[in-house]
């Protein structure tokens, strides 16, 4: 015991340690925001952060250092979070309601002392930024099993919005219900999407004939069931907790390694980091050879892309734009002379984490 207590004591010394200079960072933090404020520089550099973490995790490795990457990533996005909060108090708008994968996401880069608003359509997150109510963004942009989310490349087309970073995080979805006999459940709520992620489940459990109920989010899935004590919700495990709706299955998705990317929306342009993505908007003539051409554009110039996706103009022809993503940075020439000579529209460079 004796051995115990000396190895506390020097843990406390380390931690007594540890505040002083997170203190001290943070007293410097605040110096940094009253100069950002008064040049109206943006208090999110998400390349910034992630030259603090490459630079970090190098540094441990030649201290012999036991520390992973993806710990002390951990570690300093909550650092991270705390400082920019000292900077400034900005409010981040998100795909709600709270409990949604969304907000999860978003208190993953922003940490759980910002300012959230929950917006209960994907539109209304992208009018908050454009109105500046709001200085930041998130919404879902695709899911490696469900693909892209059509709203959210119509609204990048129809607001005057940047993708300023990208969010990469793993969806389990979680089976909730007051009914510990599964046969007795009566009804099934979701999102669509979530629901036709755990079709394999459904049907090993016998629950695909039970009556599934399509609702706005996952997390108001948890709410209703919170008062249905027949019913189910296919949720976050966050929504079940919320909503003190008890878990039979923590994870149900039939792809286990099932990830979403989101995106976060702000007014300004993020600089170089050295690896990073652009956004694009592309139109085509109605011609043979069309999208050939422009994508041909992009070998020339060896410029990589990473995706590309068609959607409806949405008037009286079948005709469509594209979203473009590809690797490098506006400021880059081949890449700025590509997008001015196609006249594309630029929807924002940033860090590529995905």
């Amino acid at each position: 015991m004796e051995e115990l207590k000396k190895l506390r004591k020097e843990i406390d010394n380390i931690d007594n340690e540890i505040l002083k200079l997170l203190n001290k960072r943070m007293e410097i933090v605040k110096k940094v925001g009253e100069l950002k404020n008064n040049t109206n520089a943006p208090i999110y550099r998400p390349e910034r952060e992630k030259e603090i973490i490459e630079r970090l995790t190098k540094l441990s490795k030649q201290q012999g250092g036991i520390l992973t990457k993806e710990e002390i990533e951990a570690i300093f996005l909550e650092i991270f979070a705390i400082s920019r909060s000292l900077e400034k108090k900005e409010q981040i708008a998100f795909l709600g309601p709270i409990g949604t994968y969304t907000h999860q996401a978003a208190e993953s880069r922003f940490g759980a002392n910002a300012k959230y608003l929950p917006i209960m359509n994907n539109e209304g997150v992208f009018k908050a930024v454009e109105k500046k109510e709001v200085k930041y963004g998130v919404v879902p942009i695709e899911n490696n099993t469900e693909g892209v989310v059509g709203a959210t490349l119509d609204n990048l087309k129809k607001y005057n919005v940047k993708i300023v970073s990208e969010i990469c995080m793993e969806v389990h979805h979680s089976f909730a219900s007051y009914c510990e006999d599964i046969s007795k459940i009566k009804r099934i709520y979701s999102h669509p999407h979530a629901y036709n992620q755990c079709l394999k489940f459904l049907e090993d459990y016998g629950l695909l004939d039970i009556e599934f109920i399509p609702t706005k989010s996952t997390a108001e899935a948890a709410q209703i069931v919170s008062k249905d004590k027949e019913g189910a919700a296919i949720c976050s495990k966050i929504a079940a907790k919320l909503y003190n709706v008890p878990l039979l299955f923590e994870k149900i998705e039939d792809n286990k390694a099932n990830r979403t990317r989101f995106i976060i929306i702000s007014d300004f342009k993020t600089q170089k980091s050295g690896n990073d993505k652009t956004s694009v908007i592309a139109k085509t003539p109605n011609k043979t050879g069309a999208l050939f051409e422009l994508l041909k554009k992009f070998k020339d110039r060896d410029i990589n892309l990473l995706k590309i996706e068609s959607r409806p103009l949405k008037d009286d022809t079948f005709n469509t734009w594209f979203y473009i993503d590809f690797e490098g940075h506006i400021d880059d020439e081949k890449v700025k002379s590509l997008i001015e000579e196609e006249k594309m529209i630029w929807l924002g460079s940033y860090l590529k984490e995905c």
